[in-house]
């Protein structure tokens, strides 16, 4: 039975972590009453009691529980910014290629990707390293996000029934381009310019949708568009995160297609001339708790979907 510690159970990361896991047989959650749930003392013990410690905490608060940790075979799955692109820290995204995944086999310290950061790196990462698009390329990106990634009290804005009518609307934020999940973006795609990003939270719960265009002129000379999608192709082949030649529906592609379920798809669509590259998911699923708890399932040594749910697209 492994034992793990939710710290931070309160938020809505941390919820949908004690959910998923309450129902498994082969866990046994440690809690603390509300009353000493942010005493320092309780959280170091349960902290240095259990196999596995999710962290789902402000920065700040994630960097403190790091800090209580003695016990040397407590694997540490940190979901906050805090840890990101830290090298102390394994990054969260097995299917990027065969080291990502043996680093998640074996480190005690692993940092859960940023749910937007999530699709910029899929689409990114294996265009860098096949050679095909120049880490010195001027990238930019937009993502369309369910307003459940902006916790309980965005969540509460939007399900109140007397909100503000700006928030029936799309809403582009981050608009200072100085987004949180930019570090992670520029560290893990090895691209040497920070690119534009332009994310826009909606009236929908949950589901995102990041793309990527770029002019066929921006990739190295010679490549085609069956070359960009074979890429994909090659790697991306597990049930977690799949090529798929097409999501649309007649001609929209829906940003809640995925919502409920922890799986990501990739898809390129254009011409030969100007291209997007789009990543699918849910900001809850592979954007937050379901790549946290594959995290933990690579960790124990487990199939990394157990437990989760996976949508065929």
């Amino acid at each position: 039975m492994t034992k793990v510690f939710i710290d931070g159970s309160a938020g809505t990361t941390g919820l949908r972590i004690h959910e998923r896991l309450s129902i498994r047989q082969d866990i046994e959650l440690i809690t603390l009453p509300d009353e000493i749930r942010k005493d320092p003392t309780a959280r170091k013990n349960a902290i240095n009691s259990a196999d596995i410690a999710f962290l789902c905490l402000p920065d700040v608060a994630a960097k403190e529980s790091v800090s209580l940790v003695e016990n040397p075979d407590t694997v540490i799955i940190d979901t906050s910014t805090a840890h990101r692109t830290n090298p102390d820290f394994a990054y969260g995204f097995a299917e990027l290629s065969e080291e990502f995944m043996e680093n998640l086999k074996t480190s005690k310290r692993i940092a859960v990707p940023g749910c937007h950061a999530s699709g910029f790196i899929a689409l990114i990462y294996p265009l860098v390293k096949s050679g095909v698009l120049s880490a010195d390329t001027f990238l930019s990106a937009f993502s369309v996000t369910g307003y459940s990634g902006g916790g309980k009290q965005m969540i509460a804005d939007y399900e109140n029934e007397d909100r503000a009518e700006a928030l029936s609307s799309p809403r582009q934020y981050g608009i200072t381009q100085c987004h949180k999940h930019l570090p992670e973006m520029v560290k893990y795609t090895g691209i040497n310019v920070t690119p534009v990003f332009s994310p826009v939270v909606a009236d929908f719960y949950s589901g995102m949708q990041v793309t990527v265009p770029l002019n066929i002129n921006q990739f190295k000379k010679g490549t085609t568009l069956d070359d960009i999608k074979n890429i994909y192709k090659e790697l991306y082949t597990t049930s977690m995160v799949k090529y798929v030649d097409s999501l649309d529906d007649g001609g929209f592609i829906a940003s809640n297609l995925l919502t409920g379920y922890d799986n990501m798809a990739v898809t390129v669509s254009g011409n030969d001339e100007r291209i997007i590259l789009v990543a699918l998911y849910d900001n809850l699923g592979k954007g937050a708790s379901g790549a946290a708890i594959e995290c933990m399932n690579i960790a124990l040594g487990l199939e990394p979907t157990y437990g989760l749910e996976i949508k065929e697209v």
